[in-house]
């Protein structure tokens, strides 16, 4: 099924943004705040109401919705906007000692897509499952916020900065 026919509900759904070739991106704060800033500018005036985050190396987990059924759009601008600040910030700021290689390998992923042209930072799909009970709802709240733990970068989940499991979390969620 296509992209676009997915997340059209005003349900919620556990989505998956990954970076291309699972690159550890999100190891630098001035990356996870883009996506923070997006989140809280998509809250705040397109409607989106997240419930659960985590931002890892190198993908996000979220369990969102939109209530007009428009998810799927404020993923594909989401996607669109930070692609764009993120590798402008990898450019244009001073710091990033991997700038070569990360634009590089960007530019490798987007010559093998039709629609990139000249950087892919995203993979395609985000992987959108809709969530059919509160029983679905918790088992993935869980799954989002231990997944820093099973990735061995804390000892709880509570201690991942960029989590909505933390209470001095960037971005306030909602209650699902």
């Amino acid at each position: 099924m296509s992209e676009l026919r997915k997340a059209n509900t005003d349900a919620t759904y556990f989505l998956t943004f990954t970076v291309v070739g699972w690159i550890d991106v999100f190891t630098r704060s001035r990356y996870c705040d883009i996506i923070i800033d997006s989140l809280k500018f998509c809250s705040e005036n397109k409607g989106l109401d997240v419930f659960s985050y985590v931002i890892m190396p190198s993908h996000i987990h979220m369990l969102a919705r939109h209530e007009e059924g428009k998810l799927n759009e404020i993923i594909r601008d989401f996607k669109s906007y930070t692609a764009k600040e993120i590798i402008r910030t990898i450019d244009q700021e001073q710091g990033e000692s991997r700038m070569e290689w990360l634009l590089e390998m960007f530019r490798e992923y987007a010559s093998t897509q039709k629609q990139n042209k000249v950087y892919q930072f995203w993979q395609k799909t985000s992987h959108p499952i809709e969530m059919l009970s509160s029983e679905m709802i918790d088992q993935k709240q869980e799954y989002i916020h231990n997944n820093p733990v099973a990735a061995g970068l804390v000892n709880d989940p509570e201690s991942w900065v960029y989590s909505s499991a933390n209470v001095m979390s960037p971005l306030k969620v909602l209650v699902a």
